[in-house]
């Protein structure tokens, strides 16, 4: 019996690989047949060796056991040592057993005698499982030094980015995220959105709220289904300390994209727009929820908000002319910012955006959440050119996150409507 000295994967990687947040392409590859070069092993250990497979194949788990740990006190030359570190990776992967693997990796490495176009893959393998194991350090090692060897491509990394996140508590890993995408465009190809999810994930993980929201945003203007809406907002919502204003207006978001689909998501919705004193907000939200049946009409949180808010909402609404009208004359813009708020909160967004204009010029506000909410209100009225507008002059902090949300739905409804016009520029004339 011979063996081709190849790569791991046509033993154990394969099977190694399900738990993997990798490329599927890496657990593919197979060597051209050339490439594979046999080599000889002693009789003794050639029958063991076949014995082994034989009984991982089989399952037998206590044959394989004693006979990979013969294998690996055996071997001598680094041909065998190279099939023995083989055999424990497949019988290690087939059991489940991470610890192993790592171990069989080193042994496989260690040989000498690992193909050298296969030996960056290793090591990066290596560090993906030292990670796994808790041992950053190594992690990182290895996954250096297989992009010293030339393993350099959007796998390992994140997988760095994963490993100095962990290593750090959240120091610097995100440029490894960053060098990823850099790559992936590089390339000319887009990262699927379970790709996005990860890098989310990671600087979820690491505290990093403003690139949590930058690879939610990314998504979004790639996938902007109503679940992967609900999921990004959901996951900056847990960011701390951030404004019930803010909070508000990414919920109003969450509605605008069809986003709100559970019980709780109308329940926030609602409790955080009577927080505000948008009454008729808060009962047009426990309204849609009713519609929708994610509430019922004797929903224990919000039928007692229902019957508070309601008649308030009506005296608001009543009132509210007068004070707009009021706010116009005022010494300062914060008058004119309370009414275009209560206007906005009534979906009446052409009156909003110009009790907005009014409330910039008088100053005297907070101009980041004015300049966020008269760029959405000049959306919702279908000035989308200056709602873009608006929301790109919002200043850098908490609310500039909460545009640049609003400024994907903003964009993709600019490349919704120039695909309608597209089509009806090209349909036959009736």
């Amino acid at each position: 019996m011979s063996f081709k000295r190849g790569p791991i994967a046509a033993l154990a990687v394969a099977a190694i690989m399900g738990g993997m947040i990798v490329s599927p392409a890496i657990a593919k590859k197979k060597p051209k047949e050339e490439e594979a070069t046999s080599f000889t092993l002693s009789a003794p250990f050639r029958a063991l060796a076949a014995q082994a497979q034989a009984s991982i194949a089989a399952g037998n788990s206590t044959a394989a056991a004693g006979q990979v740990a013969e294998l690996k006190r055996t071997a001598v030359a680094p041909s065998e040592k190279y099939v023995a570190g083989q055999l424990a990776m497949q019988y290690a992967a087939w059991r489940g057993d991470m610890q192993g693997q790592r171990l069989a990796l080193s042994a496989i490495l260690d040989s000498n005698a690992a193909p050298a176009a296969e030996t960056p893959r290793l090591r990066y393998l290596a560090g993906y499982l030292s990670n796994m194991l808790g041992e950053q350090g190594d992690a990182i090692a290895q996954v250096n030094y297989a992009r010293q060897l030339g393993y350099v491509n959007r796998d390992s990394a994140m997988l760095l980015a994963d490993a100095t996140l962990r290593k750090t508590k959240g120091a610097d890993g995100m440029q490894f995220a960053d060098e990823a995408a850099k790559l992936d465009r590089q390339a000319g190809r887009a990262e699927p959105a379970s790709w996005y999810d990860r890098a989310g994930a990671l600087a979820y993980q690491g505290g990093k709220w403003g690139d949590v929201a930058r690879w939610y945003q990314e998504k979004l203007s790639l996938y902007p289904t109503a679940p992967n809406w609900r999921s990004a907002i959901v996951n900056y919502l847990a960011a701390p300390g951030i404004d019930p204003q803010a909070q508000l207006d990414l919920y109003r978001l969450m509605s605008a994209t069809g986003a709100l689909a559970s019980e709780r998501d109308f329940q926030a919705y609602a409790t955080a727009a009577a927080a505000r004193g948008f009454d008729g907000e808060a009962r047009a939200a426990i309204e849609a929820g009713r519609s929708s049946a994610n509430l019922t009409a004797n929903d224990p949180a919000t039928a007692k908000l229902f019957s508070t808010v309601s008649p308030k909402a009506v005296k608001a609404a009543a009132a509210l002319p007068a004070q707009a009208k009021k706010a116009e004359s005022a010494s300062n813009g914060q008058a004119a910012m309370a009414a275009g708020d209560l206007y906005f909160s009534l979906a009446q967004y052409p009156q909003a955006a110009k009790l907005y204009h009014t409330a910039i010029s008088k100053g005297g506000i907070d101009d980041a959440r004015t300049r966020t909410r008269l760029g959405v209100a000049l959306a919702r009225s279908g000035d989308l050119p200056g709602a873009k507008t608006a929301l790109s002059q919002v200043p850098a902090g908490p609310w500039s996150t909460v545009a640049g949300f609003w400024s994907v739905w903003v964009d993709l409804q600019i490349k919704r409507n120039a695909t309608a016009q597209g089509i009806a520029a090209t349909s036959p004339a009736s």
